[in-house]
């Protein structure tokens, strides 16, 4: 600051990670926007929360506002296992240290902020404040929480990818001097009067009603999701107490050169020079040498929050944008010729969109793809090919993984064009044949037909099928690759005789599991609602939920049964599931009459 004669900053950003400025990091990408439109801004990471609080004052009163966040994970899924331990590191740390930020940091960080300083707005955003807007279940606590804006005596808070919400605040505060100029903006949420009241607005029920009936809280989330799917223009509201959350609807998707612009600021892609004398920091080291080419998922996965934090729709850079960025990173002094991705939340979604944009519009389907892929979707692979190609053109670029978990249901979905069917089996052989650092990523999740379905994920078969496609092609470069898949167990509706079954299918293609994890709930996901609640809030369908830490323990160890401690009790438990899929047949009987 001193170097740059600021007096002060305007806005303060406070982050639970370590500082990288790299667009892969939300905080960057938020400072980098605002220095754009003019602001000097300045970041505190990982202030300490336990002394004397000095590093929250070390620079002073920003002139606008303090922003908060988390990180790039929700802090409670960053510190604890799904058995709720605590984990022992912390990706986003110098040395993978962990213990560098508090449990829930967001409140943690807000309150501090408030008690320090009255007067200057804060405002909360990232995945932890995105996700906990509403009243929300809690898995840690187990229990429904109040918003975060209420825990946090926050001001404010932007929920999803906000940067046309955080520029569009700090122009608001710096012509007005108010903070409540901003309740108006898109993307936002505020606590409001019990008496605002729009004609159009969307009331969910109330904080102290789904604390005593599960099937409101089960119909909140099915708005919530059905509004969030589609261009709405109207507010979801929800009373807690004598307080009213009022969150405005989105930002339509950012058009191609709204995400070019942000991806094409000068980040310089290093950790802060604070760091230089430090550990390596493990989830730069992961992704720095990586390419972001697209945001968004259709996918809608049950268990997964990317969609509801990015959006359904699919926002895609430019290819010239891209091959910028790949240019850049080919000319920086550490570089050693591979880049480890070019991808996104998945990596073969890039351009993809409707190809009638006003149904979209419209449309409140969850996923695009499940349970089958829409008519009104381009599955084209074909601009994906072309960026591959051009890429591996660049100087000085050695090698091109795909680090990204690919959705083979794409890949593999048959058209009526056989145009386009072409496109997408030269897209598969290029990828496995050129694109693949020894181990592709993909995600099946499970192989039972209920369980898939509970997730919404697509039948097993297709993974059958892709592991054929992909074993064919190595043969014919004479690769020897590996293919993985990711697995979950105790997902809501997955009951200990569907995991014997999964063990039964991977033993018969002779697979040793090694990316598996039991599932943890996080806030505002529909698993997590099936999870909380024992019924999918679409059917009213009752579950069986594995709750007990002994119930999931056992789950889990279904996909180590090669282990020599499993191999024993093998025997025992094939004897032992038959009985429970029988009682489970029963009981399911019994219920239905």
């Amino acid at each position: 600051m001193q170097e740059l004669g600021w007096e002060t900053a305007d806005i303060i950003l406070v982050s639970g990670d370590a500082f990288i400025d790299h667009p892969s990091f939300g905080t960057a990408v938020i400072a980098r926007v605002l220095e754009n439109e003019g602001f000097k801004v300045a970041v505190i990471p990982q202030p300490n929360w336990q002394d004397d609080l000095r590093d929250f004052k070390k620079l002073g009163k920003p002139n606008l506002f303090f922003g908060i966040s988390a990180g790039n994970m929700d802090s409670m899924i960053n510190h604890y296992t799904a058995a709720k331990r605590k984990r022992t590191d912390d990706a986003y740390t110098p040395g993978g240290k962990s213990g560098q930020r508090p449990d829930y940091a967001s409140n943690v960080y807000s309150n501090i902020l408030k008690q320090i300083y009255p007067d200057t707005p804060v405002i909360l955003g990232g995945i932890e404040a995105s996700m906990r807007r509403f009243a929300h279940y809690d898995f840690w606590q187990d229990k429904i929480l109040k918003s975060i804006l209420i825990s946090s005596n926050a001001d404010l808070l932007v929920y999803g990818m906000a940067e046309k919400s955080i520029r569009e605040i700090a122009k608001q505060i710096n012509e007005t001097g108010s903070i409540f100029s901003c309740y108006n903006i898109r993307q936002c949420a505020y606590i409001g009067e019990i008496q605002d009241k729009q004609d159009k607005d969307i009331e969910l029920f109330s904080y102290e009603e789904v604390l005593k009936d599960k099937i409101k809280y089960g119909k909140n989330f099915v708005k919530i999701e059905n509004e969030t799917n589609y261009h709405s223009d109207r507010r979801i509201t929800q009373i807690i107490g004598d307080k009213k959350i009022i969150v405005n609807p989105a930002f339509p998707s950012l058009s191609e050169s709204e995400i070019d612009e942000i991806y094409d600021l000068p980040y310089t892609r290093l950790a802060h020079p604070r760091y230089d004398k430090k550990q390596a920091i493990p989830a730069y080291e992961m992704i720095k040498n990586s390419v972001n080419i697209h945001r968004g998922c259709f996918g809608a996965c049950s268990f997964c929050t990317i969609a509801a934090h990015q959006g359904k729709n699919i926002s895609s850079r430019s290819q010239k944008s891209i091959l910028q960025e790949l240019e850049k990173i080919s000319e920086m002094p550490n570089f050693t010729g591979h880049i480890t991705d070019i991808g996104g939340p998945s990596a073969n979604m890039y351009k993809m969109q409707g190809l009638d944009l006003k149904i979209c519009e419209t449309c409140k389907r969850a996923s695009c793809i499940f349970p089958n892929i829409c008519k009104n979707l381009n599955t084209s692979h074909e601009e994906l090919i072309n960026l591959y190609k051009n890429s591996l053109k660049i100087k000085g670029i050695k090698k091109i993984s795909i680090g990204s978990g690919i959705r083979y249901d794409i890949a593999l979905y048959t058209t009526k064009n056989p145009k386009i069917n072409k496109i997408n089996q030269e897209y598969l052989e290029l990828l496995i044949s050129k694109f693949v650092s020894g181990r592709l990523k993909v995600a099946p999740e499970h192989s039972e037909a209920k369980v898939l379905k509970l997730m919404r994920k697509t039948p097993f078969s297709g993974f059958k099928n892709l592991r054929k496609i992909f074993f064919n092609i190595n043969d014919k470069y004479e690769l020897n690759q590996q293919i993985i898949p990711y697995f979950i167990s105790s997902h809501p509706g997955c009951t200990e005789a569907d995991m014997a079954k999964l063990t039964k299918e991977l033993k018969s293609i002779g697979y040793k599991p090694e990316q598996v994890q039991s599932f943890t709930p996080t806030p505002m996901t529909l698993a997590t609602v099936m999870y909380y609640t024992g019924i999918n809030p679409y059917t009213g369908e009752k579950l069986y939920v594995a709750k007990s830490q002994k119930e999931k323990d056992k789950q889990l160890s279904y996909f180590f049964w090669y282990t020599a401690k499993n191999k024993i009790k093998n025997t025992k438990k094939e004897t032992k599931n038959k009985k429970i899929t029988k009682n489970i047949n029963l009981k399911t009987k019994r219920e239905k009459l």
